[in-house]
């Protein structure tokens, strides 16, 4: 019996002590393509012919958030959030720090950043986090809503979904205009004309808006 015990406990011992998943890391020229899934973590002069370049680059697999040098390709689902000054990256002198959406809602990311199919903009503001642009966003995950209110005009608007009303609002810093979005129904609806009409939508008809700003006009649109 105190075998046993004296086994159990050493096993659960060496579980608390395991160490979390270390980032799976390599070193290329930069002239070798980046596989898929992996980001530039660092960039030093180094003999490789044809450029005189190499690359250090990291597997995203199973992180959440790494650094990686601004010339560096990003995953799908993954955003900038903040981007300063370094010597590790010849070339642009710039670090990106990245993180993954996987699992989130909402997330902070610089204005250089992609957005993730399914995001928005729902504010925009000065940052000194953002070397570059000087601008951060607020991004919100649409996934499970049918209307968001206060999206920044800058945003890209996800497939589906259509512009109902434009207002000034000075959340949105930059163009000082937001929206209201909703995902397109069954039924016919009334969008700003500069909204995105989803495929298999025709535009039935135009009218007068006051609820559209930038525009007088809005449109009503339904299935084909």
């Amino acid at each position: 019996m105190l075998v046993m015990l004296g086994m159990m406990t050493a096993a659960s011992t060496q579980a608390q002590a395991a160490p979390q998943r270390v980032t799976e890391s390599r070193t290329i020229c930069s002239i070798t393509p980046v596989p898929a899934g992996w980001v530039i973590t660092s960039s030093q002069n180094a003999f490789c012919p044809g450029s005189g370049v190499q690359y250090t680059i990291a597997n995203t697999a199973g992180q959440t958030s790494l650094l990686a040098c601004s010339f560096s390709p990003l995953p799908d689902g993954w955003v900038v959030t903040r981007s300063f000054n370094t010597a590790s990256c010849a070339g642009s002198g710039v670090y990106y720090g990245i993180a993954s959406v996987a699992g989130k809602t909402e997330i902070g990311a610089c204005s250089l950043s992609p957005i993730p199919a399914g995001w928005v903009v729902t504010r925009s503001f000065s940052s000194i986090d953002c070397v570059g642009t000087g601008v951060a966003y607020a991004l919100m995950n649409v996934a499970g809503k049918n209307y968001v209110d206060g999206v920044c005009s800058m945003s890209p608007i996800p497939a589906g979904w259509v512009v109902t009303r434009g207002y000034s609002s000075t959340n949105c810093l930059g163009t000082g205009v937001a929206y209201t979005i909703v995902q397109a129904g069954q039924g016919s609806i009334v969008v700003c004309s500069y909204s995105p009409v989803p495929d298999g939508w025709i535009i039935s008809r135009s009218l007068n808006t006051s609820s559209c700003a930038g525009t007088g006009w809005a449109y009503e649109i339904r299935r084909a």
